[in-house]
């Protein structure tokens, strides 16, 4: 039976010659993850399980990057708690303030996903390793505690569909305006618990930051999980970082969808996802009337070096708005150095922005950078629902980095076009 590289990856996890969807499956899992909000639950039914030993101290990543640092008493005791459990199981992949990243930039830069690998997380944007030719998907807590103990999980095989991208993309347009686009093309329901295969031209052009983004919001459209065949972009990007062995996968040609998807993105402008869905996603000039208070460029979707390039490349020379606020969030460690080496931090202050150390922080309303009652913003993140960033009646758009800089300068959303010099 032919079959995709989500089918061939699963069906090789279980010892299977085959995963056909809908099967019901008992996977080996290569990787977990937990973070500062999902590990300490994940902890807990660990030890009500009676569990003493984790299946693998190499298998498992903690990453506390949530509400890190600490804003407060409650995150230091849940930070705490996620600690003291990675010392007392000698977590070889334990992340702390100082060495932590936004969780889905950081293991893939640190090698800990790799193509072929079945990885679960108990964060609903671990779909984002699909961009490595990897099965990744996100799980509840108690799913974690369990593979933390077992290695393994269980899944439904999921149903596959197919999104051909052709034609040639814009400067300005990348990862994040093909999945916004699309996700305003099928729903947030629209690829609901199936396998988004993202392929065609445009894709197999398209750098790693940019692919990390597209799978990292695969989620926001139902889906179980996004991916792209491994090629020579996926071999150039882990070939430094890989430290074990792994495996590329590809679909057969003529694997079976349950639905084909095909666009030209010649001439697409950067996407805009109005609120309070991703869904809502408009071409930029469709948004330029709207005034913002805040620009917020990070998070595990756009917190990546060619995004603080991208970003640096608008704001050079410029000011941001006096009545805006732009907060400036590298993704890693590696990638904040980076920066800094490049001199970005040097334009990012002289426009007025802040910088901050990683962390998730605004993206989930938690801290650095929380909205007022009615107060407008655009993010780089991946979530606009009400209330997500703060107050209820606030006001989230997503874009990409590029945008999101060329808005903080004008004060109103903006095409980069209109502000790079």
């Amino acid at each position: 039976m032919a079959q995709t590289i989500t089918e061939k990856i699963l069906a090789a996890h279980s010892d299977r010659e085959e995963a056909k969807p809908g099967q019901l499956i008992k996977a080996r899992i290569d990787l977990c993850l937990g973070n500062d909000v999902t590990a300490p639950i994940a902890i807990k039914e660990y030890q009500k399980a009676g569990a003493d030993q984790v299946f693998d101290p190499s298998r498992i990543a903690l990453v506390l990057d949530h509400f890190t640092p600490n804003k407060d008493i409650d995150s230091a005791q849940q930070c705490a708690q996620v600690r003291f459990f990675a010392r007392d199981h000698q977590i070889e992949h334990f992340y702390d303030v100082g060495q932590m990243g936004v969780e889905h930039a950081l293991l893939p830069e640190q090698g800990l996903v790799l193509p072929g690998d079945c990885v679960i997380g108990a964060d609903s944007h671990t779909c984002t390793y699909g961009a490595l030719g990897a099965f990744s998907t996100g799980v509840g807590s108690t799913d974690l505690a369990a593979a933390m103990i077992t290695g393994q999980a269980w899944f439904k095989v999921p149903e596959q569909m197919r999104f051909i991208y052709n034609g040639k993309r814009g400067k300005w347009f990348g990862g994040k305006d093909i999945i916004l686009f699309t996700i305003g093309k099928i729903g947030v329901d629209g690829a609901l618990y199936r396998t988004m295969n993202f392929t065609g031209p445009v894709i197999r052009e398209l750098p790693m930051d940019d692919r990390l983004a597209l799978c990292n919001m695969a989620i926001e459209a139902g889906a179980k999980n996004g991916v792209i065949e491994p090629d020579e972009i996926t071999k150039e990007y882990i070939k430094t970082r890989a430290k074990r062995e792994y495996k590329l996968y590809e679909s057969d040609s003529n694997a079976l969808y349950v639905a084909t998807y095909e666009w030209d993105i010649t001439g697409m402008e950067p996407q805009v996802a109005f609120p309070h869905l991703p869904s809502n996603s408009k071409p930029v000039s469709r948004a330029k009337e709207i005034k913002i208070d805040q620009a917020f460029i990070g998070s595990c979707t756009n917190g990546r070096i060619s995004d603080l390039r991208d970003a640096a490349e608008i704001l050079k020379g410029n000011r941001v708005d006096r009545n805006v606020r732009c907060i400036v969030i590298p993704a890693t460690q590696e990638i904040y150095r980076q920066a800094m080496k490049e001199g970005l931090f040097d334009i990012f202050l002289d426009a007025g922005c802040a910088v901050s150390t990683p962390t998730c922080g605004p993206c989930l309303g938690g801290h650095m950078g929380i909205l007022a009652e009615g107060e407008r913003c655009i993010a780089t993140s991946n979530r606009n629902f009400v209330g997500r960033m703060g107050h209820v009646k606030s006001e989230v758009y997503l874009s990409n980095a590029a945008v999101a800089a060329a808005s903080a300068v004008t004060g109103r959303i903006t095409h980069p076009e209109e502000v790079a010099k």
